[in-house]
């Protein structure tokens, strides 16, 4: 055994995080869609030869937590005899995959050269994974699928499949993919942009073996690992412990308007965080279903957030997790239920933050918009009838806490560091123009520290296309808590100010020039009796436009002069 001393096990991980973070860079600077290199909407690891997370960079959360499962499952399937040096594999089955079918993951295993070993392939030293969203795959309906009733419907299919093999690219699965996509020139520029970040990590990952020798290296990250999973068992051992469950509803499946049951119940006892999913609803015929991958990962991020949320993830930090959910149910897929409208995750990170808030919530913050509010527009650009197909996860108010009020106008909780998508950029890439971009007054839900506002967003096509709204909570209210206020629920409203105005949750609508769309995102929950909220907090909240003079006296009790 390699015995290390505390200095010398940080520089490793050190060294380790800097490979990802550099591969992070590599991806953003490299790819086409604006999805990966302005919202972010990626994940990208690093593991060691067991199949150990060691590093990963910053990056949406579900997919660095879904990078896990679908690793494992990957090299399952191809099988470790069969993947030599250079080696690119693509998967994107979503059992698999923990994703839809457009998140697409590529992998590569590491080898580190033998000169006594001319005809091997050397020691195999770790593995690379890099997530990210493509714009088309050749599903049913371009963009993003709202109404898929099972997976075949939802684009092609890889379930570990080689596009580089031994350094080549294979060029008849290339060729495959540009023929199945309507967006071909960008979806290979963000495959490539991905192999990339593969090439990037697998050199850093060479030298940091070359640099501290192969032994040391595997001493800390078995150490790492080990403190990872220390500090999160001794952090759950200081929360309450006990069992806490709740139910919320998702809006409708994408083929019925029927409301949908998610329920969940959370267990903090004996050195273990369990997740059970029992109670909710069975897999519905429309693409909410989640992946168990997927799942998973939602709890990752959860747990995470409570135990260490201000150190490096790595295999040991989501060792004490255990989570449960029957097959052919909402949270656990099974072929071939579809799966592609995945915001149920979104949903699902509040409902268990939700149940958690029963026994610490002085530790929670209230709900946080209740969901994402998602929109895309999608049509042929007038001067070269090229599809186009750009999005945009809107900003929501983040829930108060019991000291200090929510944020305004951020991306969703679950976001992680993922950004919004730049008014630039989709009025430059699509028929879009926006008329207005404005935080909402009164949207923040009211109590001693109130919930953070959303925004108003008013489009005006100026060219012919399908608006995707994808939202999943327009019907009920983010919850409060502690006696706070909730907010109302997220809004969109279709053909603004004509006689075919309507709202809507998750929808495919036509346009042409001059229609208009709303979109009203929701605040935060409030947290304690609005009646306890200091009078200067209010009068400073109607000063900054925050809330209205109207609000301040018949909610709070606060008359504002002038």
């Amino acid at each position: 055994m390699t015995t290390l001393d505390g200095a010398r096990v940080e520089v490793v991980r050190s060294y380790l995080l800097s490979a990802a973070e550099e591969m992070r860079a590599t991806l953003i600077r490299t790819s086409f869609n604006p999805v990966i290199y302005e919202v972010h909407d990626f994940g990208l690891s690093i593991y060691d030869a067991d199949l150990r997370l060691v590093a990963e960079a910053t990056g949406l959360t579900f997919f660095l937590g879904a990078n896990d499962y679908s690793l494992a499952k990957g090299v399952a399937y191809v099988g470790r005899e069969n993947l030599h040096p250079g080696d690119v594999v693509l998967l994107n089955y979503p059992y698999w995959n923990a994703a839809h079918t457009y998140d697409a993951t590529l992998f590569a295993p590491v080898f580190r050269p033998d000169p006594a070993d001319a005809d091997g392939d050397g020691e195999l030293v770790g593995f690379l994974c890099v997530r990210a969203h493509w714009m088309d795959l050749g599903a049913k309906d371009p963009g993003y699928v709202l109404d898929s009733t099972d997976m075949h419907q939802e684009g092609l299919i890889f379930p570990g499949t080689k596009v580089v093999s031994r350094g080549e690219p294979v060029r008849e699965i290339h060729e495959l993919i540009r023929f199945n996509s309507r967006m071909p020139d960008a979806v290979l520029g963000d495959l490539h942009a991905q192999i990339a970040a593969l090439r990037t990590g697998e050199r850093r990952l060479l030298e940091i073996v070359e640099k501290f020798g192969r032994p040391t290296v595997a001493a800390a990250v078995d150490h790492i690992i080990a403190d990872g999973e220390a500090r999160t068992r001794a952090a759950l051992a200081a929360l309450p412990q006990g069992t806490w469950s709740a139910e919320d509803w998702l809006d409708d499946d994408g083929i019925t308007d029927d409301p949908v049951k998610m329920r969940v119940t959370v267990t903090i006892a004996d050195g273990r965080f369990t997740v059970d999913f029992a109670g909710s609803a069975p897999a519905t015929r429309g693409p909410i279903n989640m992946p168990f991958g997927a799942t998973e990962a939602i709890c990752k991020v959860i747990l995470k957030s409570l135990t260490s949320p201000d150190e490096p993830s790595n295999a040991g930090t989501v060792a004490p997790l255990e989570v449960r959910a029957e097959p052919g149910t909402l949270f656990h897929a099974v072929y071939p239920q579809p799966t592609f409208t995945l915001w149920t995750g979104i949903v699902a990170v509040e409902l268990i933050l939700k149940a958690l808030a029963q026994g610490m919530p002085e530790r929670l913050p209230a709900s946080s918009g209740g969901d994402v509010p998602g929109f895309m527009m999608v049509g042929a650009d007038p001067g070269t009838g090229r599809i186009f197909a750009v999005s945009n996860n809107d900003l929501v108010g983040w829930g108060a806490t019991a000291d200090h009020d929510g944020m305004e106008a951020a991306t969703h909780v679950s976001g992680s560091t993922g950004r919004g998508t730049p008014i630039e950029v989709m009025e430059a890439r699509t028929g879009m123009f926006f008329e207005r971009v404005e935080i909402r007054v009164d949207s923040g839900g009211a109590g001693r520290f109130r919930g953070g506002c959303g925004l108003r967003r008013d489009i005006r096509f100026v060219s012919s296309g399908e608006f995707l709204s994808v939202i999943k909570k327009t019907r009920s209210a983010p919850w409060a808590l502690a006696g706070g206020l909730s907010p109302e629920p997220n809004q969109v409203v279709v053909f603004a100010g004509t006689g075919r105005e309507a709202r809507v949750s998750t929808c495919r609508t036509g346009v042409v020039a001059g229609d208009r769309v709303s979109l009203l995102t929701a605040g935060g929950g409030g947290h304690g009796d609005p009646g306890l909220r200091d009078p200067e907090a209010v009068r400073r909240d109607v000063a900054e436009g925050y809330v209205s003079a109207e609000a301040a006296r018949d909610i709070y009790g606060v008359d504002v002069d002038g």
